[in-house]
């Protein structure tokens, strides 16, 4: 099944988009002429139905959704993944800021780049564990006030900073993995370096694997030595709170 998005406003697409999925339980749209259009799989809970969307979808993309897939021919922009409860994200671009915020289950692969406050406020939730993964590199402010999950910079085209500052400023669970050195002066306010342990490494290459496939990428864990980020205590701003 397939929809033309041209001249049609975001509320019209995603009016469409629920109907077929919905009401028709469409498994398979492949949506074309995507072209910033918000709020594309916004709280659909349809396990089953796969969304492809061929252009560059606008902000909120899957926003609170809960168990469709949606793989993107293209870039995204802000909010992907915004209060996500499960499902799946594939995006064959770069992604623009605050990527996963909220989020608390289900996964995200980005082929490239992520921008600003990439998986800020994000946390697992009960039997929920939510992922992302970016091929390439992030911006400031990554993991800010994470609370759980797991955030991976696979760092593909050995950038010398493949985050940027304040890195996982007032964490407090979670953990992020890099590919490659990470200045202590880039992280912020709670956050710590340390070494993979073995536990570590067997999500990295189930999540390493699963990015490989869908990208058609050979990307593996030989070689390939990642810095683990993970918070100091469970109230980083503790202190503030004392009086003495």
């Amino acid at each position: 099944m397939q929809i033309d998005a041209k001249g049609l406003n975001y509320k019209e697409l995603n009016r469409k988009l629920k109907e077929f999925i919905l009401k028709d339980e469409a498994k398979e749209i492949d949506i074309v002429n995507v072209n910033g259009h918000r709020y594309i799989g916004t709280g659909l809970e349809s396990s089953k139905a796969i969304i492809r969307l061929h252009g560059v979808p606008g902000n909120d993309l899957a926003a609170f959704m809960d168990g469709t897939s949606i793989f993107v021919y293209g870039n995204a922009e802000d909010g992907v993944g915004n209060t996500m409860n499960a499902g799946l994200v594939v995006i064959h671009g770069d992604a623009r800021d605050v990527v996963g915020y909220s989020m608390r289950g289900g996964k995200i692969f980005i082929k490239g780049n992520v921008g600003y406050r990439a998986g800020i406020h994000m946390k697992a939730y009960k039997n929920r564990f939510p992922s992302i993964v970016v091929g390439g590199k992030a911006e400031d402010f990554l993991g800010e006030y994470m609370a759980g999950g797991i955030i991976v910079i696979l760092n593909r085209n050995n950038e010398k900073h493949p985050v940027g500052k304040f890195t996982a400023t007032g964490i407090h669970g979670g953990t992020i993995f890099v590919r490659g050195k990470v200045s202590e002066e880039t992280l912020g306010i709670g956050a710590e370096i340390d070494v993979p342990n073995e536990e570590d490494l067997k999500i990295l290459k189930e999540l390493i694997s699963e990015y490989s496939s869908y990208f058609q990428v050979n990307e593996d864990l030989a070689g390939l030595e990642f810095t683990k980020i993970h918070s100091k205590s469970h109230r980083p701003f503790g202190k503030l709170y004392i009086l003495e």
